[in-house]
């Protein structure tokens, strides 16, 4: 009889243990790609609690993952490489339409803006101080921070050499250092960057507003896992733990986003990704 309950219970062990290996292995895994304004290490430090919390209330496994630069990520999005990705307004128009991206969700209640930036201790106070210089900023195609900001330097009759140094933090930093006498960045980065390079800073320029960026999903994923993920998300900000983890990247919350939402950036009719 002792023999017996004891095979029962080596069963009964091993059944548990099974089904919770059969568990693990049907754990959906998503890659979700980050748009590196900043350094990835930095990205990882304040996504990676946040990518976490979504996947302990979706159930999935969610890696964080971004691209050395942002010609680099904007390679990926072409290719599908991201199953979700949080991408800037104008790489959501693109590809949306390249790689069929649809949006999920966008900051609550927030419009990016555009600024150009300069040493504090500068005497640089209107844009036509910057006359023939050479200033920084992320990539061609960052949207807010280079795309309007080159844009409005060109209208202004400002002539510059545009010099593209990756990120938005490597943006404030050289201009902090006096490489270069201004740089184009976004208001959230430039609230997000060090203190003491933030403080050395202020903001000579400020653009309009527009739809900020999208977290999008891939046309792979199932429509129900992405609804899932979209529902968590707009429902970080109702914890205070998550709540503090998105005051991290500069966010209140997410809210629900439908793709007409961007048609304010599909009416500039940029063409800076037009080769991809």
């Amino acid at each position: 009889m002792k023999l017996g309950l004891n095979l029962l219970l080596i069963l009964l062990v091993n059944f548990l243990f099974l089904g919770t290996q059969s568990a693990n292995a049907e754990q959906l895994t998503y890659s979700f790609g980050i748009v590196p304004q900043q350094s990835a290490s930095k990205l990882a430090r304040l996504w990676g609690p946040i990518l976490k919390q979504i996947g302990e209330k979706t159930g999935y496994k969610l890696r964080f993952t971004t691209a050395p630069d942002i010609p680099t990520f904007e390679k990926r999005l072409s290719e599908g490489e991201y199953d979700f990705a949080y991408m800037n307004p104008y790489h959501y128009t693109t590809f949306h339409d390249r790689s069929g991206y649809q949006a999920l969700a966008k900051a609550r209640n927030k419009r990016i803006k555009g600024i150009i930036v300069v040493r504090k201790d500068s005497g640089i106070e209107e844009l036509g101080d910057l006359d023939s210089s050479t200033l920084a900023f992320p990539a061609p195609a960052a949207f807010a921070a280079s795309i309007l900001t080159r844009a409005n330097l060109s209208s202004s009759g400002v002539s510059f050499k545009p010099k593209y140094v990756s990120s938005h933090d490597s943006v404030y930093r050289t201009v902090a250092k006096g490489l270069y006498p201004a740089g184009g960045g976004v208001i959230r980065t430039l609230n997000n960057v060090s203190p003491e390079i933030r403080q050395q800073l202020r903001v000579l320029w400020t653009s309009q507003g527009y739809t900020p960026h999208a977290i999008a999903v891939h046309p792979r994923v199932a429509d129900e896992d992405a609804k899932h993920l979209q529902q968590e998300l707009v429902q970080l900000d109702q914890h205070t733990e998550q709540a503090a983890l998105l005051k991290n990247i500069k966010i209140k919350g997410f809210e629900i986003a439908e793709d007409s939402d961007w048609d304010d950036v599909r009416g500039l009719e940029l063409k800076e990704l037009s080769h991809m």
